[in-house]
């Protein structure tokens, strides 16, 4: 199909979910019944359009001029591609089954309408990063998806910590943006466009030390939207949100948008650069990893381990292997929404219907037993679990041993300190076993730890499904028809041109992960497993002997060193800055009342002088002219003397 053929898709790809935005936020309240369907069906309808148009291994790309600042002409251009359709498919599909679970989930909810309104914004935001076609354009859509992610965060803006989490991942994701647009600005400045296919042919043009610098900066974009260290603090609080929402921009979507940018970007990337994303990728994986180890709300477990995998998808792009990472990316958006979707559905079954203000239903220690209660929730999460497991015949045990596998190729050419990398990947994968059958058990097996009021009860059908589909996606035939050999069509679809196979990594990994499973089960038989037994306190202070750090919580450490530095400007401005403008005031005080004695003195004073002087000699010629003939003799005789001494003395 001609480029030209591509106008259709895109206005309709966009125009579908901020038309229905609109029609969601200006009809009110009005259409909270028909709100869910709206929404569902408008997505539906974009997901067939992106299965129609979907031309992947071609590149269809559409201009539009946009501004001219002197000679240069900036453009709004959207691409189709591989990578695009790919995203495309993934995000209209979760985004599909979020909503068809949503009117089931927030069905009481008496603001329906806004909420669908903001999922349809979400998605028209999240779209327009993937068909971007510049980072411009990339950039205006980025900015809209931390929009609305606060709007969808807050949706519960009465309560203090929804607003509280909307805020803090806003500012932090500010902060990761402000790199990007230096990153952009950079490229703008030393190659005049930020289209994706000019700067693929012009980019030999800059100095490795500036493209190094360039690469770093488009990173922090990446370090903010996907959560990695040191902005990582918000993923873990942003689960204040609604359920689903956590479903489909915490897992599926705004997280992955930072991958999916180093995947455009792969080109620009340097061999320091991409050292860089590694080393950050790692710290976010293992640290996200041991969070989720100690976590016991159910929801937070997950993000913590969203964290983590992130950090392992952007650990692939360091290896040089964004194909992995992209591959990750799709087996994790289906297995970890589907586990969000689950969680969902556990709070759903235990929330009592008067919502008891001293029972949490997000709390792992007050669950227990609900297998038989809840046999389809059961059976959906287990599934998903064993996924992020890396268990075999799962979808995510194919994509971690194919990162895995880069990961040891890029060590044997990398010196004998490369081998740390693939090493921690296999460790933290089994730190992700031993949590995720933590999770498994604390929920589903043990004792009932639940008060009797709660009375647990399986989900509708529209909670359900969807959770069913994303589980049945799971599974690993939809990537590779070999159980144990990642090199399926997925790698080939999005250019993977030349991948390694190391026969014994699959046996390692799936060890690894076996081992950890059954420490984990272990832990189930001992009096106390897990601590879950402990008294629930009623706050966790912070055990911490550094009282400086009291007050921040482990995901704010970062924040520390600007805290000190603050305090130190704060007295700084005090003493030094504010004493200065103190003594500039009273300076220009005292030299104000100088200058108004020295003008009273000397200026008014000259001028009476003058004043004085005329008027006297005035008076004395005055008084001359007396009319006697006495005084014109003296005055006469005078003048006459004056005459004679000025001759003598010439």
């Amino acid at each position: 199909m001609p480029d030209i053929a591509y106008h259709l898709p895109a206005y309709l790809l966009l125009g579908l979910p901020f038309l229905c935005f609109l029609v969601l936020w200006l009809g009110g309240k009005s259409l909270n019944k028909l709100a869910g369907w709206i929404g569902t069906l408008a997505t539906a309808a974009g997901l067939l359009v992106s299965l129609t148009f979907a031309d992947p291994g071609t590149e269809h790309i559409i201009r539009f001029d946009w501004l001219t600042i002197g000679s240069h002409v900036i453009e709004l251009s959207f691409r189709f591609d591989t990578l695009s359709t790919m995203m495309l498919v993934i995000v209209h599909f979760v985004a599909l089954l979020v909503q068809l679970y949503s009117t089931a989930y927030m069905h009481d909810d008496r603001n329906v309408n806004r909420y669908f309104a903001f999922i349809q914004l979400f998605l028209f935001s999240m779209l327009g990063i993937v068909m971007a076609g510049s980072l411009i354009v990339m950039y205006i859509f980025w900015e809209l998806v931390g929009l609305s992610s606060y709007l969808l965060i807050g949706f519960w803006y009465t309560k203090k910590r929804p607003v509280w989490a909307a805020q803090k991942a806003f500012v932090l994701n500010r902060i990761g943006d402000a790199a990007f647009l230096t990153g952009i600005l950079m490229l703008f400045y030393y190659i005049g466009s930020t289209d994706f296919e000019v700067l693929s042919l012009e980019i030999g043009t800059i100095p490795s030390g500036i493209l190094t610098a360039i690469g770093i900066c488009l990173f922090g974009g990446c370090v903010g939207k996907s959560a990695q260290f040191p902005l990582s603090g918000w993923l873990p609080d942003a689960m204040e949100g609604p359920t689903p929402v956590s479903a489909l921009i915490h897992a599926a979507t705004m997280v992955a948008a930072g991958i999916f940018l180093l995947a455009r970007i792969s080109f620009l990337l340097t061999v320091d650069a991409r050292l860089v994303i590694l080393v950050i990728g790692a710290i976010t994986m293992v640290t996200g990893a041991l969070k989720a180890l100690k976590g016991w709300d159910i929801k937070k477990v997950l993000a913590y381990s969203t964290m983590s995998q992130l950090g392992l998808m952007v650990m692939a792009v360091g290896f040089g292997s964004w194909q992995t990472a992209l591959f990750h990316l799709a087996t994790h958006a289906f297995f970890k929404a589907g586990l969000f979707l689950s969680a969902g559905s556990v709070i759903h079954a235990v929330t009592p219907p008067d919502e008891d203000a001293g029972f949490n239903p997000q709390d792992m220690r007050t669950m227990g037993g609900l297998r038989k209660a809840l046999p389809i929730t059961f059976i959906c999460f287990s599934i998903c679990a064993a996924a992020l497991a890396g268990l075999p015949f799962f979808s995510g045990f194919l994509s971690k041993d194919a990162i895995i596998t880069e990961g040891f190729l890029w060590a044997a050419e990398n010196g004998p300190l490369g081998y740390l990398f693939p090493v921690l990947v296999i460790l933290s994968a089994g730190l992700t076993a031993f949590y995720m059958t933590r999770q498994v058990w604390l929920v589903f097996f043990g004792e009932k730890r639940f008060p009797a009021f709660v009375h647990p009860h399986e989900s509708p059908v529209a909670m359900w499904l969807p959770m069913a589909l994303l589980s049945a996606l799971s599974l690993f035939f939809w990537f590779s028809f070999n159980p144990f050999n990642a090199e399926g069509w997925f790698l080939n679809w999005v250019g993977q041109e030349h991948g390694g196979h190391l026969v014994w990594v699959p046996f390692v990994a799936s060890a690894v992960t076996f081992i950890s499973i059954f420490l984990a089960y272990r832990q189930t038989s001992i009096g106390n497993p897990f601590n879950v037994n402990d008294p629930i306190p009623v706050s966790e202070p912070d055990q911490s002997p550094w009282n400086w750090l009291r007050g921040y919580s482990n995901e704010q450490y970062f924040i520390i060193p600007f805290d000190i530095i603050t305090k130190y400007l704060k007295a700084f401005e005090k003493n030094i800055v504010d004493a200065l403008v103190d003594l500039v005031a009273k300076g220009s005080l005292v030299f104000g009342h100088f200058i108004a004695w020295f003008d009273r003195m000397f200026v008014d004073g000259l001028v009476h002088l003058t004043v004085f002087s005329i008027r006297s000699a005035g008076q004395a010629a005055r008084n001359m002219q007396s009319g006697r003939i006495q005084s014109y003799y003296i005055v006469t005789v005078m003048g006459v003397f004056l005459l004679i001494l000025w001759l003598v003395a010439m």
